[in-house]
């Protein structure tokens, strides 16, 4: 077996990341975005419910909007302090404006947990409308209150 490399991810300087969003990498035809709801290393970290939660909404509205048959994936980062979203054939402006979309709707949303019946969720019962409300009120300020321009601090 060769020499394992390391991945993109990892040779980014973790401790000069902030909230936001960034271009990640580009593979092909396929973006992925770093939605960093959190910073990295500061002890301020989403829970298991809270990720799970906006995963579940999140998704849901990604998948229901302009770009949604260009979406690959979404789901959280192990680290806990953000997502992942990637997308096929997408601008980064396209992409801001609908993750700021779909955080309003998250937001603005009423009604039913997306996916939270058993024989939907492997774990149904740890999801919150109000923990993913929350999180979502708090990155959608963080991302009208900045230039968006995609690139890390380095």
């Amino acid at each position: 077996m060769g020499q394992v490399q390391k991945i993109a991810s990892f040779t980014v300087d973790h401790d000069k990341i902030s909230e936001g969003i960034y271009l990640s990498r580009i593979d092909g035809d396929v973006t992925t975005y770093d939605l960093r709801t959190r910073v990295p290393n500061a002890g301020d970290y989403m829970d298991n419910l809270t990720m799970h939660s906006v995963e579940h909404l999140f998704a849901t509205y990604v998948r229901s909007s302009d770009i949604g048959e260009r979406v690959i994936y979404f789901g959280p980062m192990g680290c806990q302090t953000g997502f992942y979203l990637l997308v096929r054939d997408a601008k980064n402006e396209e992409v801001l404006a609908t993750v700021i979309d779909t955080l309003e709707k998250i937001i603005a949303h009423t009604g039913d947990m997306p996916g939270a019946l058993r024989r939907e969720c492997g774990n149904y019962k740890n999801l919150s409308l109000s923990s993913a409300k929350e999180e979502c009120r708090r990155y959608l300020s963080v991302l009208r209150s900045r230039e968006n321009d995609f690139k890390y601090e380095v």
